[in-house]
């Protein structure tokens, strides 16, 4: 191609950069431009799959979503060859492009390297698909410097030499998709890499992807803490045990650990003291999740207009979006418990009355519940399942390991009921289907800053995080056989971490556990850092908020006045353009996904889920449409000097 009408730079090629060159793809089979558009695909770690998904990674890590609910293309294979807007779910590419012994079941899970390497087909896909009329330059480094033209384009500035060896690039549009964030340390966390860098024989690691974790500092017997009991705990539990030579191996309905010798003593705890619980085992299909029947676009839109007439102008959390969202959560549970109990006839006409329910009306819903025999039947509390230990004291850690393993196995067997035949598990799976009405709620200033703050990001976000995101129940199982073999130990609930200077070590405690406090001489963090423009380590990131390029998300009351900074990046709605301190907003720049996380909610997942048109490739369609029309002001490149649509870059390092 020796002529290109504008051209591109999609920075960050994990999930979210490739879902925009899939729908990019796909627009141009249909558009067909007149002109060739060159696209630079730019990302640090691996092009194609990104530094969370890379395809170098242990085999240990897990997704947390079964491989039919998983797709990167935009359309349902329809029996024809894997193109944009018509390709394999991860399940069938699976099953297409592995040998027997290494497939999958619909309802099992991938490792995260063998997601990264369908991710590189889907992404080989696109490229080969639409070579004809775009060309695809694959960049491997830092983007260090983005700087705006005087033309309307940009100006990219390398860590290292780029296409053709310069380390600077001139494009007319750019999409950051850059993932995962590497921030700067809190207040807590500095305390805790000074008090190691005081004391030569601590160590302290601070969070990250468990991948990138440097974890092989830890030596075989050392007593080690863990912040955090969330999904990343689960990568680093393994890391430190089957990464260690450990195995796992069967034992009736039951798993047990056979340790190497060469693994820790693992010493966890978290504000809840509780390990994630286990996703339910999936009864369903691709395209089979709950329609909101009370959070509805037009329950929102309602509120709104509630909360203009009291002159709030946002909306509550509290008092607006959760009491709908419990609502969703009775529905499925009863729903469910009835049709265990009674029948699918009884529980179809209970969901129907059920869903006619005006939300606030008390009477009508407890004279249902009696109807249907259900006024003794306990709906889930989100609270209490997500702080399970609240107000209880423990005589010692014996005791409160034993009341843990109850609730471990508990939970195993709830999992094991289903997400559709199981009451619990089923209204869980819940929070997840609820997702986009969510966002309706509270993307883009849509909540009052304290209620943000406080009820959601504070709140509900927790709870949701802990009970609806959880791993297979293969990690429970695992969890269980590591503390039945002495290897680990959770401190317990309201976990605290000492400095303590007079020992040199880090201490863990639970205030709830009697004789709960556990040295330890190295300290992983194990929860994925927040995203927050202002602490974000790039160098990218740091020289576009220096020069005013970016700015941060601030929420204002329009009533009080009142401001709350969100670290995420300020952007339009769709689609997503970048707006700078003054309010300006660039045309030819985009960004989205985590960048843009608390400016809209949810924003790290990894794939689109198959059989539904979902926001995930909304959002990347919208991006892909702006991207196919040139600019108002062209810069014309011969394409002297440029690789081949197939050829990486590989930069050399250094």
């Amino acid at each position: 191609m020796s002529h290109h009408s504008h051209t591109v730079a999609i920075v960050g090629m994990g999930p979210r950069g490739i879902s925009v060159l899939e729908r990019l793809a796909a627009r141009v089979s249909m558009v067909r431009p007149s002109s060739p558009i060159l696209v630079y695909a730019i990302d640090a770690v691996e092009v194609g799959a990104g530094r969370v998904w890379r395809t170098d990674q242990p085999p240990w890590f897990t997704m947390n979503t079964v491989v039919s609910e998983v797709t990167m293309y935009s359309g349902e294979s329809d029996g024809g060859p894997a193109r944009p807007g018509a390709g394999p779910s991860l399940g069938e590419w699976i099953e297409t492009s592995r040998e027997p012994d290494e497939r999958l079941g619909p309802n099992d899970y991938a490792s995260r390297l063998l997601y990264g390497q369908y991710l590189r087909s889907v992404f080989d896909t696109a490229v080969r698909y639409m070579r004809r009329y775009v060309e695809v330059v694959q960049v491997t480094a830092n983007v260090e410097q983005l700087e705006q033209r005087d033309d309307g384009g940009y100006r990219l500035v390398f860590d290292r030499p780029g296409p053709a060896g310069a380390r600077v690039l001139w494009v007319d549009k750019v999409v950051l998709t850059t993932g995962h964030q590497r921030v700067a340390p809190d207040k807590v966390e500095h305390q805790f890499l000074d008090f190691a860098d005081r004391h030569r024989d601590l160590r302290y690691l601070v969070g990250d992807s468990a991948a990138d974790m440097p974890l092989d500092e830890i030596a075989p017997g050392e007593t080690i803490g863990i912040r955090g009991l969330g999904l990343s705990f689960y990568d680093v539990m393994l890391s430190l045990t089957i990464g260690r030579g450990g195995r796992f191996v069967p034992e009736g309905d039951r798993v047990k650990y056979l340790p190497s010798g060469r693994e820790p003593h693992i010493v966890a705890g978290s504000r809840s003291g509780l390990p994630i619980p286990a996703r339910g085992k999936n009864q369903k299909g691709p395209d089979d999740y709950h329609r909101p029947m009370f959070l509805t676009r037009q329950a929102i839109a309602q509120a709104r207009r509630h909360v203009a007439a009291e002159h709030r102008g946002r909306l509550n959390f509290a008092k607006d979006v959760l009491p709908l969202i419990l609502l969703e959560v009775e529905h499925v549970f009863l729903r469910a418990h009835i049709r265990a109990s009674q029948g699918n006839d009884m529980a179809t006409e209970f969901a129907r009355e059920h869903a006619s329910l005006i939300p606030d009306d008390v009477e009508a819903r407890e004279k249902l519940l009696k109807r249907f025999g259900l006024t003794d039947v306990q709906v889930p509390d989100l609270n209490r399942l997500a702080r399970p230990f609240k107000g209880q004291s423990f005589a010692g850690t014996d005791a409160f390991q034993r009341r843990l393993l109850e609730m471990l196995q508990d939970d195993l067997t709830e999992a094991e009921k289903g997400n559709v035949d199981g009451p619990l598990k089923a209204a869980l799976d819940v929070l997840r289907d609820v997702r986009n009405s969510i966002r309706d709620a509270v993307d883009f200033g849509g909540l009052l800053p304290d209620s943000l703050r406080d009820d959601f990001l504070n709140g509900y976000v927790p709870v949701n995080s802990l009970l609806s995101a959880g791993p297979p129940m293969a990690r429970i199982q695992q969890l269980i056989a590591l503390m039945e073999v002495g290897l680990f130990t959770v401190v317990g609930p309201d976990t605290r971490i000492d400095c303590d200077e007079d020992r040199g070590r880090f201490v863990l405690y639970s205030p709830q556990v009697a004789g709960s406090v556990k040295e330890v001489t190295a300290l992983v963090d194990a929860r994925i850092p927040k995203t927050d423009l202002k602490r974000d380590l790039s160098s990218l990131m740091q020289q576009m908020i220096r020069d005013g390029l970016v700015s941060e998300y601030i929420i204002q009351d329009p009533v009080t006045g009142k401001k709350l900074p969100t670290g995420g990046l300020a952007v339009t709605p769709s689609p997503f353009r970048v707006i700078d301190p003054a309010g300006r907003i660039h045309t030819n720049l985009y960004a989205l996904g985590l960048p843009t996380e608390h400016t809209r909610w949810f924003t790290q997942v990894g794939s689109s889920r198959t059989g539904s048109s979902t926001l995930f490739y909304r959002d990347a369609d919208a991006i892909a449409a702006e991207l196919l029309r040139p600019p108002p002001t062209l810069t014309v490149h011969d394409g002297r000097g440029v690789a081949s649509a197939f050829r990486a870059v590989a930069l050399p390092s250094g």
